[in-house]
């Protein structure tokens, strides 16, 4: 991904608790999407929310389990996100509860690898 240029933003809207088999589904889009060379994945958890089924769900110490709200957001070239998402489609599409998936554009101002520092021991 090249600085100054227009890239897409694919944000997944999905619960805690998802999973995809026995791995966590955010989990399995951020390591999916490392496979297949997308520039940057970051997953939010969120600490209320509700969705279509309008059940509102949020963080409580008290709470055994912890169903909160989790955006999965990834971003690259427009065209490869999009492919991206149409991979994935079929596992949204085949999960038991409810997803939502956004999609748009943005300008990239910077996109800089970070270097690893060395210590001297």
């Amino acid at each position: 991904m090249e600085n100054n240029t227009q890239a897409g933003i694919l944000r997944i809207y999905i619960s805690s608790t998802d999973k995809t088999g026995q791995t966590p589904l955010s989990e399995f889009i951020v390591f999916r999407a490392k496979k297949e060379g997308i520039a940057g994945a970051t997953v939010l958890k969120g600490i209320l929310g509700y969705g279509a089924s309008s059940v509102i769900h949020s963080y409580k110490f008290w709470e055994v389990s912890e169903k909160l709200p989790i955006v999965v957001e990834l971003i690259d070239d427009e065209d490869k996100i999009r492919s991206f998402y149409e991979s994935l489609r079929p596992q949204l599409e085949a999960m038991k509860y409810g997803c939502l998936v956004t999609f748009s554009k943005t300008d990239v101002l910077l996109y800089k690898s970070g270097k690893k520092k060395m210590f001297d021991v």
